[in-house]
């Protein structure tokens, strides 16, 4: 029987660097979790921003903790054409900044430009859960997604690190169209 994966909407988000967090909010200032993520040591902050492009922004935008070594922001590309942005944000795995656009962070203490992607879909496994599945690191891979809207999803990524838990990673736009809700798993198809 396959191993089934839990699949999960990854919504829009920030990630920050402590120096960039501090611009936005201030000396002295601190993350604060709220609630925890799937992926350990991860959480979803109190804390939020403002993107902004001209006229048009999107408010209320979470910042995930811990801090990174580099701040980026993450969002659908349904966000990016609300947000008018041109050239559009590249769809590039997470920490992957080369050739992104930066859109306008807006802080409590101040403005600032960060990097923005649409991430690639992705898998996360631990090292034991990718030997279970017969996966390598940065294998491109097909998984099955079971739901009233099944689908096959192709040349998603895998992430395998210690660091990580079993979960299918989709942006929004992608988690809509294959009608994911918390009771959604996949199963991997092809290699």
């Amino acid at each position: 029987m396959p191993l089934k994966i839990p699949v999960e909407i990854s919504a829009r988000h920030i990630h920050l660097s402590e120096r960039d967090f501090e611009k936005l909010f201030g000396k002295n200032k601190k993350l604060t979790p709220i609630k925890k993520i799937s992926q350990p040591m991860q959480f979803a902050s109190k804390e939020v921003v403002e993107l902004v492009n001209k006229k048009n922004k999107i408010e209320n935008v979470r910042i995930l903790g811990p801090f990174r070594k580099k701040s980026q922001i993450e969002i659908s590309l349904t966000d990016a054409y609300h947000l008018k942005l041109k050239p559009l944000p590249k769809i590039k795995l997470s920490g992957d900044l080369t050739g992104t656009c930066k859109v306008l962070v807006k802080g409590p203490k101040t403005n600032i430009k960060i990097p923005c992607i649409i991430a690639k879909r992705h898998l996360h496994a631990s090292e034991e859960e990718a030997k279970k599945l017969k996966v390598k690191n940065n294998q491109k891979i097909s998984i099955k997604v079971k739901s009233e809207r099944e689908i096959t999803f192709h040349n998603i990524i895998t992430r395998i690190s210690n660091k990580y838990k079993l979960a299918l990673h989709f942006d929004t736009d992608e988690g809509n169209a294959a009608g994911i809700t918390e009771k959604t798993f996949g199963e991997i198809k092809k290699y």
